[in-house]
């Protein structure tokens, strides 16, 4: 589909008639993809004259924003008590105040990551909204008698928040994923939301963020087409590193740290069924798919820490 280099526009159309193969070796346009710049079809990578966004307000520093939410504490990280619902009006809200912020949606996994790095979990405290991705932290946060509304992922706000950004025509951007995916990924959104303007997309080659070059070529991509909204797929805590690093250049900007949801969006990674997703089974699902990637993280140790967790909030839970 793409090449090693998804930051420049596709066409839809000719991916949807089979013209994808080209000799030039130019990416296709995905429509609206550079018209937030102005010049549509023109490659992103070259345009470095970002589009002006509302004047910026100071951001309220860390301990008001704290105050302003009850956050719930599950597995040493605070969660905050939202439904998907009151995540997208939050940052709508936020947007039209020329603000910007950082979603982040731990789950098993990175509760246990962060238990052992404190890199990780700074990454963590310091994001304006963190929600529950993953039923044994919602199920934790019953035990302890601090319950959440349920369980929000990366994969639902992609398409919530994306529905949003349409609507107020606010600008995406796509980051992460193999070659190809995250520019599929924007044509299904874009099916589904006709009034979505993409930015950009960019699938970074493995281990960019080792190669000064490479990671400066990504961030100043992303910083030059000037998205309201990122969504950056690139597995935790990396996706997290990368948009501490982009907030310093755009304020205005909201970030996702969404794993896999953009190869979920694309249709490369079949997403389990709702009923798995609800049972808390979905991990079951995506470990049945590619086991060979998942079985040593899943059975050997997210399972384990599950289970601990859960132990632990229990006997919190009647004895607190």
């Amino acid at each position: 589909m793409l090449s090693g280099r998804d930051s420049e526009p596709f066409d839809q159309d000719a991916m949807l008639s089979g013209r994808g193969a080209r000799a030039t070796g130019q990416h296709p346009q995905i429509p609206g993809l550079s018209t937030v710049a102005g010049q549509t079809g023109a490659p992103i990578a070259r345009q470095r004259t970002a589009p002006a966004v509302p004047r910026q307000r100071p951001r309220p520093d860390k301990a008001t924003r704290r105050r302003l939410r009850k956050r719930v504490h599950v597995a040493g990280i605070g969660l905050d008590p939202m439904t998907e619902s009151d995540v997208v009006d939050h940052v709508i809200a936020a947007l039209k105040r020329g603000e910007g912020g950082h979603i982040v949606t731990p789950n098993v996994d990175i509760s246990r990551i962060v238990a052992r790095d404190p890199e990780a979990r700074r990454l963590v405290e310091d994001a304006d909204l963190a929600v529950a991705d993953g039923m044994p932290l919602v199920w934790a946060a019953k035990l302890l008698g601090t319950p959440v509304p349920g369980r929000i992922t990366g994969a639902d706000l992609i398409w919530s928040l994306s529905e949003a950004a349409a609507f107020y025509r606010y600008p995406v951007y796509l980051l992460g994923g193999p070659p190809g995916v995250a520019a599929q990924a924007a044509c299904n959104l874009i099916g589904r939301y006709p009034g979505l303007v993409v930015a950009g997309v960019d699938a970074p080659t493995l281990g960019f963020e080792d190669v000064p070059e490479s990671y400066a070529r990504v961030r100043d991509d992303v910083i030059a087409t000037g998205p309201r909204l990122v969504f950056v797929g690139l597995g935790f805590p990396k996706q997290d590193r990368l948009i501490a690093a982009l907030r310093e250049d755009l304020p205005g900007t909201w970030f996702v740290g969404c794993g896999s949801a953009i190869a979920f969006a694309a249709g490369t990674v079949q997403r389990a069924p709702v009923w798995a997703q609800r049972s808390g089974l979905e991990w079951l699902f995506r470990l049945l798919s590619e086991p060979g990637r998942l079985a040593r993280r899943y059975l050997m140790d997210d399972l384990p820490y599950a289970l601990r967790l859960l132990t632990v909030s229990l006997v919190r839970g009647l004895f607190s």
